[in-house]
This record gives structure tokens, C-alpha cells and sequence, in this order.
């Protein structure tokens, strides 16, 4: 009878095969200073070759196939004006001097016109002296039409920031004069950076990390490490943007999410080394046990979080493409760094945590402390022995939070969300006073087919309930040769309600469904409903009805990915199902807080490629405490055989890293809710609310208490399936 060959009972390996992670541990811990200089190089080299190049951020949000976009394309092609980009300066003088139309008031807007015209970036200048439909029934209020040479995303900022301060140079004096530039040009001439946000969640992380571990050196690593990986991302994704449509506010999203990503990866490998280090092994071994365990963790949860990531290239959204690659990216380089740059730190600081870590575990035995994990124990013994009450109370909570998510409209924020003191939110403000709230988002009617199909055009737009006002049909250029000849003009029509309304968006599909199909079979013309608030409304449906398509390749990769690594049938299915939970319950927190307004939030509809962004990354994020917390479950199994045995080691083993994993990045990622842009507050806030149900409701509760109820059959796997799947080991031969 043949004896079975001897195995390494936490690894299942033979003795002295070493695995791919132990090697590349055991190279960089080797070679410390080279692997420490080589990070250095290559962040300086990426930051000066960014530095000499620039960025090319770009906002394509284009989308073939749509409406809004068909109209877009009609215009450009027949050279219309109304193709470009422009700005409002609107202008408002009190009623008792006269209004706008007093001669005062004409004699300091005039010469700040004329020098407006003069501004680099500005094509031509229309006063409302020469249009009356630009001054308000009362007199007070008028705006003038500033086309600008481009659009809103190639126009320099400079030069725009230049025309807002000619025209608020007419207020001085105290002339009475209000005036405020609007536009999304301005709106983007106007936007800030976010750094007060990442150096407080930075800060934050620092904190938790030192009260954790009692040592500024211990604390800093983790830090040490993302920092390298986030600086490097920066650079590489300026570079990128030269190469594919990277959104302007990816920069943002990137280091939040490397910052937060970059230190739990390297949080879960260091407490793992720190474990060790307490069981007694050199620096050099615990480090090579730390990659082995936590590393290979850190690489499968890497690649589920890239995995979710390229399921937005299957959405096809222009540059939101681009940020999925970019974010990508910087997941790959922190995940790199975790697992090159934080071994050779271990190498160059091992002795000092060595002697502060044995310090430690010297007092805590002297004051008689119970077992480090000992009360995540007891936890788990209690989630064991009453898993339905738990799974009731999680359920009723995760249920009740996303059922707000269920009314979720999707858009885009607009100048009304800003900030009352941002001039663009004072221009808007403005123009709804003076004109009515729909004059903020006018709908552009394109028309194809002559002056008698425009007019038809217009009278039907006046007759439909919804619209206030609408111009005459503004005649395109001479038209392209693909236009076929026949005439192009616009109507612009202004809806009695804001462009954020639901009732606009209603409108809008009224106007495409029940108003101008009857409209081309009685003229024989072609009517395009075009324009950004249409766009918007364009832009909104295509997320919603590609995101099942998105959902089924992030879940079923993902899925197979679980199966391959735990071999089970169930486990895969269960993180699905609780990851979607978990998402699921953090866009109704994004939905009360921003759409219904609540903690005094102004209301609007949510970004609408927040939901995508939130489930994309966080599907990702979440399987970092799911595969770290079952890969020691699923090591207790094999070792034991005891499903309950192996839940208590599991969570008593990883329970408080799991915790202060998820604290840091609930402090990194709502940190972002004291920036001033809406979209990154969106974003901040719905990844913090997502981290902490799963670290709290679902990897504390829910796991626990299901993989109770499930017992041996948690880790059952077909014997057809097993033969077909590979062992996903990556150990060394």
C-alpha cells in the first residue's frame, strides 16, 4: 500500500514547493533597495513623461443610434449655428431705475459687450438690444448670447473665465446691475479640484491605521504602498487619455478609488505578516507566508475588481469607457505594488515591527487579554446558533434601504444644483425669474424638409400642453451634400416645467411618440427632438437598457471566477446574490439623499452613470472581504472538515482586519462628500454606504448565518464540473 505523500497542512502543498507569490515575496524582500529605487524610478519617469505631454481629458458622451444624437449630426452636417456652444450673459437691473432698457444701464452693458466680442474663443456676440425676445415682459431681467469658437470641452477655461469677469465688471460701482454667466462652458470654467477631500480621507485612513496597530511605521506602510501605486496611476492616466475618450473627472474617481483599494490591499497583506510574526516566524519567512495567503487574495480580488470594470466597455458609452480603463488600471498598479513594493518595505522595516509586535503580544499576555479574534469568535458563535433571526434583521434592514433605488431617475445636474454663491447657478437662477424655469433647458425640434414643414412645426409644438414659448424656425447654413438638399432649421421650444422635471422628461417622450409621427405623415418632413435635456433623457434610457447586459457579464465572470478558486457551486451564487444586495441598498441611499433631497440636499435626478460606476467598483470591492474571509474558511475546512469549526476560525481570523479594511475606506471614499461637485458626492457617498453594509451587515451577519444553514453543502461541487474546472493555485512545480 502506497503512503500518501506528505503535505503542508495550510497550504496542501508539499513541503518545499514554493508558490508564485513566495517567490516574488522572497525576490523583492531579497532585493529591497532595487525594488524599492525601481518603484521611484518609474513613478518619476511616468510623472515627468505625463508632466512634458499633459493631459487630453475628453467628455464623449455621444451615443449613435439615439435621437438626440441623429439631431446633433443633422446640424453639424448643414453648418448650422445652432450646433455650437454659447453662453448667456444674463443681466438684471431693479424695475423702478428703468430696468435693463434704461439708458444708464444700456451705457455700461454695451462697452462690456463689445469687449466680450473682443475675448479669444468668442465668435460672435448677440445683445438682447437687438433681440426683444431677450428681455423679460417686465423689463428687469434680458441676457445676451455669447457663441463661442467651440464647444464647451475644447474652448480653454481661461478664456472663458475671461468673459465672466468682463461681464461681472459691469456690476461695479454700485450700478445696480446684477450680473452672472451661464452655460455648461461656464459650468466647467467654474469646477475645482478635490485634493481637500483626498488629504482628509488620507488623513483619516492614517488614524485608523495607527490606533489598529499602535505604530506610526506599521500605520505608514499600507499608506507608503498606495501612495506609490496612486502617484503612478496619475501619470499613466494622463498618458492614456491621449490614446482613448478618458473622461475630465477621471482623475477624481481614480485616486479615490486607488487610495482606498491601494491601502486595504496592502492593509489585508500586512495584518497577515503581523500574524505571523505573533505565531513566531523571521521577517523574511513571514513575509514569504503573508504573500502566499493574503497575497493570493489580493491578486483574485484584483482581478474581480478589473473584471467588473471591463464590463462597462460592453455598455459602449464613449468615455465612460475610458474611465473603466483608467480605473482598471490603477486597481492592476495598486495590486502590483501590494505585491512588489510592500515586501521590500517589510524588508527595510521588518526588525523595528518585529520588536514593537513582540512588545505587544508581551504585554497583552501580561495583562491576561483574552486571544487576538477570540470575540469575533464568540460573534459568530452567536450568528450560528440563531442564523434565521440574522438573516431576518440583515434582510428587513438591506430590504427597506433599496427600496428607494426602485424609483431611481437617472440624468445629469445641471447649474440648478450648484451652489447658490457659483455664478452659473446665479445665471440660471436668473433666467427662471425672468423667462420661467423651462428657458434652462429648451428643447432644440430639428426639421428636415422645407420652410412649410418648419412652420407646421412650430404651430404644433405651441399647441402642445407642456411647452410655454417657441422661436421662430432658425434656418440652417447652406446644406451639406448628404443632407439631401432639403432645408434644415430649428425650433426651439421651452417647456413650462425645469429641465430636471420629470415632467420634461415626459415631454420629452410625448413629443417623440404621440406629437411629430402624425406631424412627417401629414408634411412629409423629418423632426428631430435634439438638444442636452433631450440628450440626457437619450443618454439616461441607454444605461437603463444595456445594464442587464452589464449586470450578467459582471455576475457570471465574477461567478466563474469564485467557482474556479473555491470549487464550490453555491459560494459563487451566494456572493452574487448578497453583492447585488449590498449595491442594491447603497443606491437608495444615493436615491433618498440626492434625488429626494433629503439632509437638506437640493433634489435632482442622480448622474446617470453613477449606478453603473457604484456597481461596477463596489462588485469588485466587495469580493476583497469575500474571498479574504473564505479562503480562511475555506483553509479551516480542508484542515478540519467542520463547516461551523471553520466559520468561527474564519471570521475570528479575519473579523478585525475585515473592519478596519472597511473603515478606511468608508473614511477615504466619504471624504468625497466634501467636495463641491455633485457627481463626486453621488459617488462617495454610495460607496461608503455599499463597504459598510458589507463589511458590517453582510460579512458579519449574513455569511455567518448562511453558511450555517448551508453546512457541507456550502463546498459541494458536481464531480463532472470538478474534472472540467482548472485548479486555480498559480503554486510553483
Amino acid at each position: 500500500m502506497t503512503s500518501a505523500p506528505s503535505t503542508d497542512r495550510s497550504t496542501g502543498r508539499p513541503p518545499g514547493r514554493s508558490s508564485l507569490f513566495e517567490r516574488l515575496a522572497a525576490f523583492s524582500y531579497r532585493r529591497r533597495w532595487r525594488a524599492l529605487a525601481l518603484w521611484a524610478a518609474v513613478v518619476v519617469a511616468v510623472t515627468v513623461l505625463s508632466n512634458a505631454s499633459g493631459a487630453d481629458y475628453r467628455n464623449d458622451f455621444t451615443l449613435p443610434g439615439t435621437e438626440s444624437q441623429a439631431a446633433q449630426e443633422l446640424l453639424e452636417k448643414s453648418r448650422s449655428a445652432q450646433a455650437g456652444d454659447s453662453l448667456q450673459i444674463v443681466l438684471k437691473a431693479p424695475k423702478e431705475r428703468g430696468g435693463v432698457r434704461a439708458s444708464a444701464v444700456r451705457e455700461r452693458v454695451e462697452p462690456m459687450l463689445s469687449k466680450v466680442a473682443e475675448l479669444p474663443g468668442v465668435s460672435q456676440v448677440r445683445s438682447p438690444y437687438e433681440d426683444a425676445a431677450a428681455v423679460s415682459e417686465d423689463g428687469t431681467v434680458a441676457y445676451a448670447t455669447v457663441t463661442l469658437d467651440g464647444t464647451a470641452q475644447t474652448v480653454p477655461k481661461e478664456d472663458v473665465r475671461r468673459i465672466i469677469e468682463a461681464a461681472e465688471a459691469v456690476t461695479a460701482g454700485g450700478s445696480g446691475i446684477q450680473a452672472a454667466v451661464g452655460g455648461s462652458a461656464a459650468r466647467k470654467a467654474e469646477e475645482g479640484g478635490g485634493g481637500a477631500a483626498e488629504g482628509a480621507g488620507l488623513l483619516g485612513a492614517l488614524v485608523i491605521l495607527v490606533l489598529l496597530f499602535g505604530s506610526v511605521v506599521a500605520a505608514g506602510l499600507p499608506v507608503v504602498t498606495a501612495l506609490f501605486a496612486v502617484g503612478g496611476s496619475v501619470g499613466l492616466i494622463a498618458l492614456l487619455s491621449h490614446l482613448a475618450d478618458v473622461a475630465d473627472f477621471t482623475p477624481p474617481i481614480m485616486m479615490l478609488v486607488g487610495l482606498g483599494v491601494g491601502i486595504d490591499y496592502a492593509l489585508l497583506i500586512f495584518s497577515r505578516y503581523r500574524g505571523e510574526l505573533l505565531r513566531g516566524a523571521a521577517p523574511g519567512q513571514a513575509t514569504r507566508a503573508a504573500l502566499d495567503a493574503a497575497g493570493r487574495t489580493v491578486f483574485f480580488a484584483g482581478c474581480t475588481v478589473i473584471i467588473a470594470l471591463m464590463g462597462l466597455v460592453a455598455l459602449g458609452l464613449g468615455a465612460l469607457q475610458g474611465v473603466a480603463l483608467a480605473v482598471a488600471l490603477t486597481v492592476l498598479v495598486t495590486m502590483l505594488a501590494s505585491l512588489t513594493l510592500l515586501p521590500a518595505l517589510l524588508g527595510i522595516f521588518g526588525a523595528r515591527i518585529r520588536r514593537h509586535v513582540t512588545a505587544w503580544a508581551a504585554r497583552r499576555t501580561a495583562r491576561n487579554r483574552p486571544p487576538e479574534g477570540a470575540r469575533w469568535g464568540r460573534w459568530a458563535d452567536g450568528v450560528q446558533r440563531r442564523p434565521w433571526a440574522a438573516l431576518l434583521v440583515a434582510g428587513i434592514a438591506l430590504g427597506a434601504l433599496a427600496a428607494p433605488a426602485l424609483g431611481l431617475r437617472l440624468g445629469f445636474a445641471d447649474a440648478g444644483n450648484d451652489a447658490p454663491t457659483q455664478p452659473s447657478r446665479r445665471a440660471y437662477d436668473l433666467l427662471a425669474e425672468g423667462f420661467g424655469p423651462g428657458f434652462n433647458g429648451p428643447l432644440a425640434v430639428v426639421s428636415k424638409g422645407g420652410a412649410d414643414a418648419a412652420a407646421a412645426l412650430r404651430r404644433a409644438l405651441d399647441a402642445t400642453p407642456g411647452i410655454a414659448a417657441t422661436t421662430a424656425p432658425i434656418p440652417a447654413g447652406p446644406s451639406a451634400p448628404s443632407s439631401g438638399g432639403a432645408a434644415v432649421s430649428t425650433v426651439l421650444a421651452f417647456p413650462t416645467s425645469a429641465p430636471q422635471d420629470r415632467a420634461t422628461s415626459d415631454l420629452v417622450k410625448r413629443l417623440r411618440t404621440d406629437v411629430l409621427p402624425p406631424l412627417e405623415e401629414t408634411t412629409g418632413g423629418r423632426y428631430l427632438v435634439g438638444g442636452p435635456t433631450a440628450a440626457t433623457e437619450d443618454f439616461a434610457d441607454t444605461v437603463a437598457a444595456r445594464m442587464p447586459l452589464f449586470v450578467a457579464i459582471v455576475v457570471g465572470l465574477s461567478a466563474l471566477l469564485l467557482l474556479a478558486v473555491f470549487r464550490s457551486v453555491l459560494i459563487p451564487v451566494k456572493a452574487a446574490l448578497l453583492n447585488l444586495v449590498s449595491i442594491g441598498a447603497a443606491l437608495g441611499a444615493v436615491t433618498l439623499v440626492f434625488q429626494y433631497g433629503w439632509f437638506g440636499v437640493r433634489p435632482g435626478p442622480v448622474e446617470a452613470f453613477i449606478p453603473v460606476m457604484i456597481f461596477a467598483i463596489v462588485f469588485g470591492l466587495s469580493m476583497d472581504y469575500e474571498v479574504f474571509l473564505l479562503s480562511r474558511v475555506h483553509e479551516e475546512w480542508i484542515r478540519t472538515g467542520d463547516p461551523t469549526a471553520s466559520v468561527r476560525a474564519g471570521l475570528a481570523a479575519t473579523g478585525k482586519v475585515i473592519t478596519a479594511a472597511a473603515a478606511i475606506m468608508i473614511v477615504v471614499f466619504a471624504a468625497f462628500m466634501l467636495s463641491p461637485d455633485r457627481m463626486l458626492q453621488q459617488f462617495g457617498l454610495g460607496l461608503a454606504v455599499a463597504i459598510l453594509l458589507d463589511a458590517v451587515v453582510i460579512r458579519c451577519l449574513i455569511v455567518p448565518a448562511v453558511l450555517r444553514l448551508l453546512g457541507r453543502r456550502a463546498w459541494w461541487l458536481p464531480a463532472p464540473l470538478a474534472r472540467l474546472l482548472p485548479k486555480v493555485t498559480l503554486e510553483g512545480r
